[in-house]
């Protein structure tokens, strides 16, 4: 069985990222129960507060879970908290080896759920394919491990690297079918963030469309509150919520004003920008949000990358060429001295969608 073990954990890490949009801040996790090198069970967590991937894989496997090898993404919870710990549940339903990808940091496990399960005779293995679940679990090990969001960067620009004509027109640089993917995710994020200066020339929504497994709180840097009041995101704040994130020395009647209009005010301290969007993050982060989409322009991206909060981005390359000394590119700020300091990206994928070139990607830290 052990030569066996990568390949049952890949079908696990496919049952787990199912629950991508729907469990968050919970983490993705994935089960599997083999017997006599058949599977017998399977299960993944489908949904925040819903029963956890081992549970739901012996339910699955009913009576032949007994004697089984058990799979799992992610080490068995060993407390209570929405559901009982599976640990209980592994040891009722009598599986004798335990086969886990990643030991999980949430405070309340972090190893205990492991040694829980060998102190009582269970068979555990640790390791197998960690590297696949951890990026799998990477958003919920860094909201774990670091109190913040993972935090995507998102734009769409022509070949000569413009995000707006120089008369800042910018619908639509991208086709039809790349907006549909930022509709796809949008649709699992926790929060989308635009500055005010995007919200004066575009008038987004910034919503899913079609819905996703989320509605995403729609979130505004204004640091003086002077978001319009008939802006479509303070009159739809009733639809979803809008979150406007103001500095010390917003007006306090323009801040009533968009409580007033359904929306949250969120005072951040700082003295600079770049204090203020720390404490933002930091907050988020208090949230429980795990997922954040930053969707605004070369000042608000430029700020997030100076900042080194940048994890992940998508990009859309349009074969348009716009042209002008004036037209924004898309990420400014300070930015690197040195080409060595540049931000480099983690197996970039690269997708031909309708003409436009569309590249994911993981950022890597220069350590």
């Amino acid at each position: 069985m052990p030569d066996r073990d990568a390949e049952f954990m890949r079908q696990a890490l496919d049952l787990a990222a199912r629950g991508q949009g729907h469990v968050e801040p919970n983490p993705m996790v994935g089960a599997l129960l083999v017997k006599d090198g058949q599977i017998v069970g399977q299960g993944w967590h489908r949904t925040f507060g819903g029963p956890h991937a081992e549970v739901e894989a012996f339910r699955d496997a009913d009576a032949a879970a007994r004697d089984a090898t058990l799979y799992v993404t992610l080490e068995p919870c060993c407390h209570h908290g929405k559901t009982p710990p599976c640990t209980e549940a592994i040891l009722a339903a009598g599986v004798r080896r335990v086969v886990v990808a990643l030991e999980d940091p949430f405070a309340q496990v972090a190893g205990r759920g492991i040694e829980q399960l060998r102190q009582q005779g269970v068979d555990v293995a640790v390791g197998c394919l960690r590297d696949e679940a951890e990026s799998l679990c990477t958003p919920y090990l860094k909201l774990r491990r670091t109190g913040r969001p993972w935090v995507i960067a998102k734009w769409a620009m022509s070949l000569d690297g413009k995000i707006a004509t120089h008369t800042g027109e910018s619908q639509w640089i991208s086709n039809e079918a790349s907006r549909a993917i930022v509709h796809q995710i949008r649709g699992r994020m926790d929060a989308i963030l635009v500055g005010r200066g995007t919200v004066e020339a575009d008038d987004p929504l910034l919503t899913a469309r079609p819905p996703g497994a989320r509605i995403a709180t729609r979130i505004v840097l204004d640091s003086q509150a002077t978001l319009s009041p008939v802006s479509r995101l303070v009159k739809s704040a009733g639809d979803a919520p809008v979150l406007v994130a103001v500095g010390p020395n917003a007006d306090p009647q323009r801040c009533q004003s968009l409580i007033n209009a359904g929306c949250e005010v969120l005072a951040c301290p700082g003295a600079t920008p770049a204090e203020r969007l720390d404490f933002l993050l930091a907050d988020l982060g208090r949230r429980e949000m795990t997922n954040l989409l930053v969707e605004g322009g070369a000042a608000l991206l430029g700020s997030f990358f100076d900042g080194q909060h940048v994890d992940e981005l998508h990009v859309f390359i349009a074969p348009k060429i716009l042209g002008g000394r004036a037209a924004a590119g898309p990420v400014g700020g300070e930015g690197v001295a040195q080409m060595a300091e540049s931000l480099r990206l983690e197996n970039p994928s690269v997708r031909v969608i309708d003409g436009d070139t569309y590249i994911a990607a993981r950022c890597r830290r220069n350590t």
